[in-house]
């Protein structure tokens, strides 16, 4: 309690003593320059001083902001360039995207047609009678059976096929 009275008392003196205000927290006013101990005034050589530095800023600041035409041109063709890298890209994408369209309804029809293909080759297959091929064959055409004297085997060569006007050893 007593710590806190002379706080009191303190500030209470400082008060009188100075223009500047005790406050208490963490709101503290900010003090007027003729308030701050140990000020001096400028002299007229500082304050122009000052403010040549203040204009020399200030040009600083006004041609970093702006823009050399060069510069200008620059970013113009980079956007140019940005723009029709988009526009063949999306012509690419559109392009491709209508490429797998057309391969999906090939697919399609390939599909169809092995299908189709398949009942045919089934249908192909139930109407050959291999009995009646044989009947015409021995009967009508005169064909007979080859003896076992009469087969010839051969051994395969190297390569899968076997050409036509070749000899068969």
């Amino acid at each position: 309690m007593a710590r806190r009275e002379n706080r009191y008392r303190d500030s209470q003196y400082n008060r009188r003593r100075t223009t500047i205000a005790y406050t208490e927290g963490n709101t503290v006013r900010v003090a007027r320059p003729e308030e701050i101990p140990g000020r001096r005034e400028r002299t007229y050589k500082e304050e122009r001083e000052q403010q040549r530095r203040k204009a020399r800023i200030r040009r600083n600041r006004d041609k970093a902001l702006q823009m050399s035409p060069s510069f200008v041109l620059f970013v113009a063709l980079a956007a140019i360039c940005v723009l029709f890298v988009c526009v063949h890209y999306m012509q690419v994408q559109t392009s491709i995207i209508s490429t797998m369209a057309e391969i999906e309804e090939k697919e399609q029809e390939l599909e169809a047609l092995k299908a189709d293909n398949d009942l045919l080759a089934a249908e192909i297959r139930t109407n050959v009678d291999l009995d009646e091929i044989y009947r015409v064959a021995t009967e009508e055409l005169g064909m007979v059976r080859p003896a076992d004297d009469q087969i010839l085997y051969y051994e395969k060569t190297e390569s899968e096929y076997v050409r036509q006007y070749e000899s068969i050893p």
